[in-house]
């Protein structure tokens, strides 16, 4: 986790308004707007590094209502295409979603076929790995 979070740090893209960390009382509100919890892995994520500006894709982020990036916003949109309602969007990639299950285990919805693919990383950090910085 540690390595990884250094890596989406040094990949970091300065932007002219940078993204905030969110604080615990935050994703508490974020999740009684969703009426599910956050998995710990991701709620890792979203206090360490949903700031990081990378590569082509772009992960859900908590603390600007106004950003397409904001959860609640992604995740209303995702579970209206047809994403199962007990996992969560971890970011939008065209039409389909990478989403983070209950235990953690992040998975491709693929919108059209309206299911799962057949490929899984552990957690949000194998795919930040795997995926985000290989975008």
């Amino acid at each position: 986790m540690e390595s990884v979070i250094e890596q989406l740090r040094e990949a970091n893209e300065p932007v002219v308004v940078p993204l905030e960390l969110p604080d615990e009382d935050l994703l508490v509100e974020i999740e009684e707007q969703l009426f599910i919890d956050i998995p710990f892995v991701m709620r890792q994520y979203l206090l360490t590094v949903s700031d990081v500006v990378y590569g082509s894709l772009e992960p859900v982020t908590v603390t600007d209502p106004q950003s397409h990036t904001y959860l609640p916003e992604v995740a209303a949109n995702a579970w209206d295409a047809g994403l199962p309602r007990d996992v969560i969007p971890l970011c939008q990639d065209g039409g389909d979603y990478y989403a983070v299950k209950e235990d953690g285990t992040v998975v491709r919805w693929d919108a059209e076929q309206e299911a799962f693919g057949e490929k899984s990383w552990e957690s949000v950090w194998h795919w930040a790995r795997d995926v985000w910085l290989e975008s």
